[in-house]
């Protein structure tokens, strides 16, 4: 599926079914990190997103949102970076709306933590 009109910093309602395991199951939010360049190639169906939670602890993978009309969130919500998956941009299904540039920067540094990046 095509979707040129996914952007990095935009959050989805994503349909999670099926999983496996601990996976995230069901319709939830997630978070599109996958650069704009390769969201917007036709012939790459896929994106890479992180998930959010209702639930978040006090850790340095975890960044917390707070709902605003740009991002389109209802609860405060933590972007769980360590939960880092390729997805097929069919699962898809909302867009709710998009991160702030400053939450982005925590997102991505959060990112790098999880993945012992500098």
């Amino acid at each position: 599926m095509s979707r040129p009109d996914v952007r990095r910093g935009q959050l989805w309602l994503v349909d999670w079914s099926p999983g496996r395991g601990s996976e995230q199951l069901g319709k939830r939010p997630a978070l599109v990190i996958q650069t704009d360049a390769a969201n917007s190639n036709p012939r790459y169906p896929n994106t890479i997103v992180l998930t959010l939670s209702t639930k978040g602890l006090t850790v340095a993978t975890h960044v917390q949102l707070n709902p605003d009309s740009q991002n389109g969130l209802r609860e405060r919500s933590w972007v769980k970076c360590e939960q880092i998956l390729t997805i097929s941009k069919s699962r898809l299904i909302t867009l709710w709306g998009t991160i702030s540039a400053p939450d982005l920067g925590q997102v991505e540094s959060a990112t790098r933590t999880a993945l012992a990046l500098p």
